[in-house]
């Protein structure tokens, strides 16, 4: 590979994450027009309305055309594919509007869960009664049964997952927006805000197409 600046970007719903050798910066997906950056860029996107802008732009080129796509399911999300992509074992918890866990160990994907994120749990216990609209509390002690609502809620949304997640007995790896908050929970395990971008490198490096 030659050693120059390796332009990527993440695509989600809301915003490109575009990282380079030197920083990370994100543009708003209804601002940001794809076809003023000239340089070649790497990049896997989530959104079908970029994809299709994207496939015009010779300069942008889509890290999903080289995956095995065999080691996956058909529908398994290309950000998910990525992550798993970077890791020899291990438990990957991204946590964003949706937390993803996948099981990685000896570098074959073992399966994976798709569990509800901090907003969309919040809002779901507030749809069942005003009296359960509370924040999650992610310093309380799961070893220890609640005694008022809001602990009470939070372990039911947490515990589960917890429980979950330590059962595969790998490391575990946080990354994803809200990844500094299960962090309080899962305090042995790692951080890494560029583990997406790590699983592209990867699959850029070993297809050679940089």
């Amino acid at each position: 590979m030659e050693n120059t600046i390796m332009l990527l970007c993440d695509i989600g719903n809301t915003s490109y994450h575009f990282l380079n050798d030197r920083d990370s910066y994100k543009k708003d997906i209804d601002d940001f027009e794809p076809s003023d950056i000239r340089d070649k860029i790497y990049y896997i996107c989530v959104n079908e309305n970029v994809s299709k802008k994207l496939e015009k732009l010779d300069n942008w080129i889509d890290v999903s055309d080289f995956i095995d796509k065999s080691k996956y399911y058909e529908t398994m999300g290309i950000d998910r594919i990525c992550a798993v992509e970077a890791v020899n074992n291990a438990v990957i918890v991204d946590a964003g509007s949706a937390v993803t866990v996948d099981v990685v160990k000896n570098e074959e994907f073992k399966g994976g869960f798709i569990y509800p994120g901090i907003k969309a749990m919040k809002q779901t216990y507030a749809n069942i009664s005003p009296a359960l609209e509370y924040s999650f509390n992610f310093d309380l002690d799961l070893d220890i049964m609640p005694k008022n609502s809001q602990d009470a809620i939070s372990y039911g949304f947490l515990k589960t997952l917890y429980s979950e997640v330590i059962s595969f007995k790998l490391p575990i790896l946080l990354t994803g927006g809200d990844a500094q908050e299960f962090k309080k929970i899962f305090k042995k395990a790692e951080l890494d805000e560029n583990l997406i971008f790590d699983g592209m490198k990867y699959i850029i490096e070993k297809a050679d197409i940089c």
